[in-house]
């Protein structure tokens, strides 16, 4: 368990991110790659990101560069992540260039050196080797990131707005009671039930950055130097067309229709008829006479808040999208 420890200054400078990470997003992704868990999520993706990078150049880059220096275990180097990348994807690099090659070696030695990649890696506190790196990053980002750019966006906008209406009703602390099941607040402290390793984290005034991530699964992710500025990574919920599109979900489209399917896994994190529609990609008025069928059927229950409607996945509802998968 990881156990990060608030004051009321943190609460305070606890924020939400406007936008994908994309340094996290590459990280994250490249973990898709060494696992089956979770593949269902991301099947068109993952098809196409291996069509994309079969017999390149960039291809052979991503096995021998960046999945020995992204390995999916309890450590990869903090600094792959900068702060630095909220800004965007060229802050990010910029900030990796600039790091003193003390901090990179340093960094590189804690990977595991079982796997053997360490002792290759240590060329990359060499400014020049750093470039490679970047530019292999900024290429990988181009080639298997950008093509899902419009969903990742989609679905970070429908965790803001969510988060959003769990400011308005509780506060930041309702935000950090909201964040799901691998999360417990218990004020000042919020753990995260399923971690990598067991420790706690001080704050000490510096706050939280929370970041949804589209390629996180199931395990949220932090920085191992307790002394960064911390960020906290988390899964966005498997929503819309992605959820429908994996193929241990095409079940549920045959079963209520492809739309409806749509629709009702779009309501999962909760959302609005104009958010759904947006989502979806359909005009509100279809997005409306769907979610009164699924209501009529008990999948979703909807309640007015001030101009819109929010509607949610009943008990019913989450218990046939579990069934279908």
């Amino acid at each position: 368990m990881l156990r990060i420890h608030f004051s009321d200054l943190d609460l305070a400078r606890t924020h939400l991110a406007a936008e994908p990470d994309p340094m996290w997003e590459i990280a994250s992704s490249l973990h898709r790659f060494q696992t089956r868990r979770g593949r269902w999520a991301h099947e068109r993706w993952y098809t196409g990101a291996v069509q994309a990078l079969r017999d390149t150049e960039l291809g052979r880059a991503v096995r021998t560069l960046l999945l020995p220096l992204y390995p999916r275990a309890v450590y990869y180097p903090d600094f792959l992540t900068p702060g630095e990348s909220a800004e965007g994807l060229e802050a990010g690099l910029d900030a990796i260039l600039a790091l003193p090659g003390s901090r990179v070696t340093e960094e590189i030695a804690h990977l595991d050196p079982h796997k053997g990649a360490a002792a290759r890696l240590r060329a990359l506190a060499a400014p020049r080797q750093r470039r490679v790196l970047t530019d292999t990053l900024r290429a990988y980002h181009q080639v298997v990131i950008e093509p899902v750019a419009d969903e990742m966006r989609a679905m970070l906008d429908g965790e803001r707005a969510l988060r959003s209406r769990h400011l308005l009703d509780g506060g930041v602390e309702g935000v950090l009671r909201g964040l799901g099941p691998a999360f417990e607040w218990r004020a000042p402290v919020l753990t995260v039930l399923d971690h990598v390793d067991s420790r706690d984290v001080h704050l000490d005034g510096r706050g939280l950055r929370l970041v949804p991530s589209y390629f996180c699964w199931q395990q949220p992710v932090t920085f191992a130097d307790p002394s960064l500025p911390q960020v906290l990574v988390y899964p966005q919920p498997r929503t819309a067309a992605e959820h429908v599109a994996a193929s241990s979900e095409r079940a549920l489209a045959a079963l209520i229709g492809g739309s409806r399917a749509l629709v009702l896994a779009a309501c999962a994190a909760g959302a609005t008829t104009s958010e759904i529609a947006r989502r979806v990609g359909m005009s509100a008025g279809t997005a409306s006479y769907h979610t009164r069928t699924l209501r009529e059927a008990g999948l979703i229950s909807s309640r007015r808040e001030a101009d819109s409607v929010l509607h949610s996945v009943t008990q019913l509802g989450v218990d046939l999208m579990r069934q279908t998968r």
